[in-house]
């Protein structure tokens, strides 16, 4: 890897515009978790959805199956679109998805804001759930394979920031109408959606194609004129060209067809899937989605300070983190000092919220504590856990099943975060179990578990490139060789293999990839 200024983050300008537009994607996921947390504590929502409730702190209160229903079809509409996306990958473009994505939140967010009916409503939120699946399958699909592995981290760093700063508004867009009264609380909010989408759409179009899909779809020159346009040097293009063919070459050679099975069939890529669905359910492992989906109803019920306030101080928090967490995510890896400290973190912070609450609930000292501990929660996972759990994840995949192995992780994902963002109202909802904080109990264990695999099976990918990971997966390394392991490369395989055939002595550098006894033995004398 050079490290010139030739290289710099600013020479690769163009890339990073085109992922600061795809980057976008997850603002609108972000605003709608932002904003559907603080919508069901506003009384112009409940007054339509809900019902009167004068023992409760509002007056009014939502029932916990319309409450479970309104937070989770989004997620659930979202699960089935990540889950189709590698059929849809095999004949429509990483931008086609995205502008599809963004007509189908425009639809959804319609129906929303016309209607008056709690089935209308339900609708809406399910096809916005299509939109925001495709939209966060697909946007870091396009970022995973545009980017240079150096600035890899970097880029889906960014990711997660409009994400964080998706929900920051939306709370804070919650927080300045909420007190308002009829259906214009909640509308005006609700109007936020329509920005993003505008934004992609009209962004999209000065982008490229992901070389890398144009490659596997065999379109060679629309391939090298999206590379040219996306690296700053024009005489190096035909070089990392060959190398991504190369690879896609090597997968193709040893596994000829495509197929949603393939993911499992083979024990390499059965490995890669099992571990992309893991980094990227760490997400909800650590029980962060309820906090996120249901923020300041929590806070509201349980008596915890002016909900509205606190939801607005967690997220900019959360932005604070991800912000620190760019200027260091290309320094550092992802496996134990990030995803491991993180969930352990979050672990013991939730059992700590839950043992306060349960030891004085109610009373100003633990409410404080309850505010204090939560800031340093969210501090903890959009710092440690939100970027590197998608960021893992989606590394992992080998490029012949990128879409199909990305796409069952996302959509994995997003089931965690419709069961916690559907089965939450059991647990805080008064007129349920009215757990509260106490809902920490069942995040603790969860932590504990996540942190484990992380720490036994993730390999160290940092800085690495998409085929160099293939490389290292074909080679059946075990995690802890990752780090230190010297790859060969795919097209110095393919060389390899021509003088094989024409009865040349092979070099044993040169078949340590093909060979995975002599590729863990090189691993052994490097790490």
């Amino acid at each position: 890897m050079t490290d010139h200024k030739e290289d710099s983050l600013l020479a690769n300008w163009k890339c990073m515009v085109a992922v600061i537009i795809v980057s976008m994607s997850p603002f609108q996921y972000g605003i709608d978790y932002g904003l559907i947390g603080g919508i069901q504590a506003m009384v112009g929502f409940l007054k339509i959805y809900g019902y009167e409730d004068p023992n409760l702190p509002l007056g009014w209160n939502l029932s916990p199956t319309r409450q479970q229903l309104i937070s989770s079809l989004m997620v659930l509409g979202a699960v089935i679109a990540s889950g189709c996306a590698g059929l849809i990958a095999r004949t429509v473009g990483r931008k086609s998805c995205l502008w599809a994505a963004c007509a189908l939140l425009s639809v959804g967010n319609i129906i929303m804001m016309a209607t008056t009916h709690i089935g209308a409503l339900y609708a809406g939120r399910f096809i916005l759930g299509l939109g925001n699946g495709l939209l966060m399958t697909f946007s870091q699909l396009y970022i995973q394979e545009v980017t240079p592995a150096r600035y890899r981290g970097l880029a889906l760093a960014s990711f997660q920031f409009f994400t964080s700063i998706g929900t920051l508004i939306g709370t804070i867009v919650d927080n300045f109408t909420a007190k308002r009264n009829g259906r214009s609380a909640y509308l005006i909010p609700l109007g936020l959606i329509y920005v993003v989408p505008v934004v992609i759409v009209i962004g999209l179009i000065f982008i490229p194609e992901s070389p890398r899909w144009l490659l596997e779809h065999e379109k060679p020159e629309q391939a090298r004129k999206a590379l040219a346009w996306l690296r700053p040097h024009p005489d190096r293009v035909d070089e990392e060209l060959s190398a991504i063919q190369a690879g896609i070459d090597q997968e193709k050679v040893l596994r000829s067809e495509v197929s949603v099975w393939d993911m499992f069939r083979d024990p390499i890529d059965r490995r890669r899937t099992i571990l992309s669905v893991a980094a990227i359910n760490t997400q909800a492992a650590s029980g962060a989605m309820f906090i996120i989906a249901y923020g300041t109803y929590f806070f509201e019920m349980a008596g915890v300070g002016d909900s509205f306030e606190n939801s607005c101080i967690l997220t900019s928090v959360g932005v604070i983190a991800i912000i620190l967490n760019t200027c260091i995510i290309t320094r550092f890896g992802r496996r134990r000092l990030f995803l491991i400290t993180g969930l352990l973190l979050c672990g013991f912070l939730q059992l700590i919220i839950a043992v306060v609450y349960t030891t004085k609930p109610g009373s100003p000292a633990a409410s404080k504590v309850i505010v204090a501990l939560s800031v340093l929660y969210m501090f903890s996972y959009n710092g440690l856990i939100a970027t590197y759990a998608w960021l893992s994840g989606g590394e992992i995949p080998s490029q012949r099943l990128r879409s199909y192995t990305f796409g069952l992780a996302a959509s994995v994902g997003f089931i965690g975060a419709w069961l916690a963002t559907f089965t939450a109202p059991y647990f805080i909802n008064p007129s349920a179990l009215n757990w509260g904080p106490r809902y920490g109990y069942i995040w603790f264990p969860s932590c504990m578990v996540a942190a484990v695999f992380i720490y036994f099976f993730l390999p160290e990918i940092k800085d690495r490139t998409l085929e160099e990971i293939s490389e290292m997966f074909e080679a059946g390394l075990p995690a802890r060789k990752f780090k230190g392991y010297k790859c060969v490369g795919a097209a110095a395989l393919a060389a390899a293999e021509k003088k094989e055939k024409g009865g040349i002595e092979v070099s044993t550098e040169e078949v340590v990839w093909r060979d995975p006894k002599a590729a863990s033995e090189s691993a052994a004398v490097v790490g």
